[in-house]
């Protein structure tokens, strides 16, 4: 093969140099036909349990060639055979664990594992993969690998990205289908069931020439590949008489590089961009360790050369692996699901009733018994009578015995019986087919002596035992799916955006991502503190993945209505209690505003969770009771507030008298200067007895209080810190300011 030949449609940028991409190729040749030789004898049984399963009265593949040929039977000429009949009874079986499967789907959640990891932006993760199962129909996928898993035990999930529209550059991830499972061949050596640890894998294509050569017209001409292959078998694989073989090469590249732990527990790769900073800063490697950096890489081929190329983002190889039964002897991998032990016991089933159908179709007909001179005259119809249903049959009827008694008319004789053995093994290879599948007749819903509800409920999880390793492999398919989805939406969402997500209810809303962001949740509020929107960075922090099988949300809510419904036509006063909840599990246009303006009137009280849980019961009463307190105390400082109030307008009142006091002081002692101490001395003492008569002074009045004091005073002195009224004294009379 030239060397322009094998650089023709690579995509990727820093594509290998021609001598690497001949090693590469002959490496993927070499794993190819490792893989093929390893799958070959567990694909030839898993094929064989597929025909069988899809068995028919048509196909009759659930007879072996040669019991037919020694019946005399071949396909579409049954004429002049023994019957073969085909009662197939294992797909009921291999449905009765699917539908379980599709009642109780797997659902992802994810968790945080470290500490800059946040639960809002695992609920984001969570959204998110809600709505790639959504838009990839990822439900067709998951049940599409569970029948392949149950049928014949081994089925395919994987991972692939798609541009979001025609004229975008972003990007979207969905989950795909992949209807023949042995289309996959995957490496051999793994461990894990899911394939997690899986080196590399082979997703296939066999297109015909002609779609070939329009898909790839710049890829080399089917001539020159069908010279190239001639004596080689890693080639000649690849390429029929009709088809050629496209395939998806997943495989890791490993890069042995050295990694540098630094103080505060931060490491990087020897010549990383984290690296050179962390160098910059002075900071000096603590201790260092080779590491093995693994990266996956993509590439389509025919086989001989590389048709396009690139690395995948994810860490994981995007193809996951549902198994069923799996077993490794003298080093070779078989796999097995529901149908192979099965397979006997419905050969054996398809017998019995092939033999009864037989014994009863070539039994001889029953004959008339009669004496001879009855059937005089009429032999020939008699003759025919078990072959022509004749209208009626004629008689003799004056034939009488010796004795001159006429005798009985002709009778026919006792019909063939199937063999009671017979019957017994047909019920015995029916047994068998229940027992070799793990499903009795409680899993299959058959009455039993069970008469309550739980019961019955008991005895139906006994018999889904049998089959539950079907959903719980299934469920860590699920599982490891998730887990790629985690680690893929970080780095396929690396711009701004807004996504979708889809809640556990349905409800389909937006957040913004913001890769660029330092923190996982940025929180922008407004003015007044409240948060108005949320920004999300999912590639901050460290995320897991974990699995819940059980009901759907809608049958959930469904079973919730009904235990509802019962609850309330017992209780109508739960209406008033919890009739909201009643209506928002109710499944119409409307019911979830009915609910809001129902919970409108219903006390508030009701609707709060103070009562879920005794602690917070306990400190909210704690918060009732201090709130009292407070109320109390309150109180009281407002009565002090007022108390203090008042006696500031009584000093004030009282600084208010004193000035007018003393002002009026000053008054009379400017009249003082004019006139006698007698005249004095005698207005003074009038004011004060008048005063004294009109109780015009305020509070305990000084006259009353020390009236030998005032008289005990010398005559014409007025000393005046003796003399401090409460109110201002009024103007003697007759003396004008």
């Amino acid at each position: 093969m030239n060397d322009d030949m094998t650089t023709v449609g690579v995509v990727a940028e820093g594509a290998n140099k021609p001598n690497d991409k001949k090693d590469m190729l002959a490496t993927m040749r070499s794993r190819f036909t490792m893989a093929v030789s390893a799958y070959s004898e567990s694909r030839e049984d898993e094929l064989d349990d597929l025909r069988f399963e899809a068995g028919s009265p048509d196909n009759q593949w659930q007879w072996p060639a040669d019991v037919l040929a020694t019946r005399g039977s071949v396909q579409g000429q049954t004429i002049n055979a023994r019957p073969c009949l085909t009662i197939n009874k294992l797909p009921q079986h291999v449905h009765q664990v699917t539908n379980e499967q599709r009642q109780n789907r797997p659902s992802v959640k994810v968790i945080p594992v470290d500490d800059n990891a946040d639960v809002e932006v695992a609920e984001i993760f969570e959204g998110v993969i809600r709505h790639i199962e959504y838009i990839s129909d990822a439900d067709v996928a998951y049940d599409t690998a569970c029948e392949n898993q149950v049928t014949y035990g081994e089925g395919y999930i994987r991972v692939l990205t798609k541009y979001c529209d025609d004229n975008s550059f972003d990007q979207d991830l969905y989950i795909g289908r992949i209807r023949n499972s042995f289309s996959v061949y995957m490496d051999p050596t793994i461990q894990d069931p899911c394939g997690s640890d899986a080196e590399w894998c082979f997703v296939t294509e066999d297109m015909t020439k002609a779609e070939y050569e329009r898909q790839f017209p710049d890829a080399a001409p089917i001539s020159s590949m069908m010279q190239q292959g001639v004596g080689d078998s890693s080639l000649s694989q690849w390429l029929t008489e009709n088809t050629v073989r496209i395939a998806e090469y997943f495989y890791y590249e490993h890069t042995p590089t050295k990694l540098n732990l630094y103080q505060g527990n931060m490491s990087a790769v020897e010549g990383s961009r984290e690296d050179k900073e962390l160098k910059a800063l002075g900071l000096k490697p603590l201790k260092s360790r080779m590491a093995d950096v693994k990266r996956v890489k993509w590439l389509k081929t025919n086989g001989f050369e590389v048709l396009e190329e690139q690395e995948w983002a994810g860490k994981f190889i995007p193809v996951i692996r549902v198994v069923g039964n799996e077993y490794e002897v003298d080093g070779r991998l078989y796999v097995s699901g529901l149908i192979r032990n099965a397979k006997d016991a419905q050969r054996m089933y398809n017998y019995w009733v092939s033999q009864e159908a037989e014994m009863l179709a070539l039994a001889p007909k029953a004959p008339f018994i009669g004496y001879g001179g009855q059937f005089e005259g009429y032999e020939q119809q008699w003759k025919t009578a078990n072959t022509t249903n004749w209208p009626y049959l004629e008689v003799n009827p004056d034939v009488t015995d010796g004795a001159g008694a006429v005798l009985p008319l002709p009778q026919r004789a006792q019909p063939p019986m199937a063999s009671s053995g017979l019957l017994q093994a047909k019920a015995g290879a029916s047994d068998d087919i229940k027992s070799s599948t793990g499903q009795y007749d409680s899993s299959l819903g058959a009455t039993s002596n069970e008469r309550s509800g739980r019961a019955i409920l008991a005895r139906e999880k006994q018999g889904d035992t049998g089959t539950y390793h079907y959903v719980d492999n299934l469920a860590r398919a699920i599982r490891h799916c998730g887990r790629q989805l985690v680690d893929m939406i970080p780095k396929i969402y690396d711009t701004e955006r807004i996504a979708r997500i889809i809640g556990i209810d349905g409800e389909v809303k937006r957040a913004k991502i913001n890769p660029s962001q330092a923190e996982p949740v940025k929180k922008i509020v407004d003015e007044s503190g409240i948060v108005i929107e949320k920004i999300y960075n999912p590639s901050v922090g460290k995320y897991d993945v974990c699995v819940s099988t059980g009901p759907s949300y809608m049958t959930k809510r469904q079973e919730s209505l009904d235990a509802m419904s019962q609850l309330l036509q017992g209780n109508p006063q739960l209406w008033q209690v919890a009739g909201d909840l009643f209506v928002k599990n109710m499944d119409w246009p409307g019911a979830q505003e009915m609910a809001k303006r129902f919970a409108k009137t219903i006390d508030p009280k009701l609707l709060s969770d103070a009562d879920e849980d005794p602690a917070l019961q306990a400190a909210q009463q704690q918060l009732e009771a201090m709130g009292q307190e407070l109320d109390q105390l309150h109180g009281m400082l407002q009565n002090v507030s007022k108390s203090m109030e008042a006696q500031d307008l009584a000093i004030k009142e009282q600084e208010a008298n004193i000035k007018a006091y003393d002002a009026e002081t000053k008054r009379i002692s400017a009249v003082q200067a004019s006139m006698t101490p007698e005249q004095i001395q005698d207005i003074v003492m009038g004011t004060v007895h008048g005063m004294m008569d009109s109780g015009d002074l305020i509070g305990e009045s000084p006259s009353r209080e020390m009236p030998d004091e005032m008289m005990e005073q010398p005559e014409g002195m007025m000393p005046e810190e003796q003399m401090q009224p409460e109110q201002p004294m009024m103007p003697p009379e007759g003396i004008q300011q």
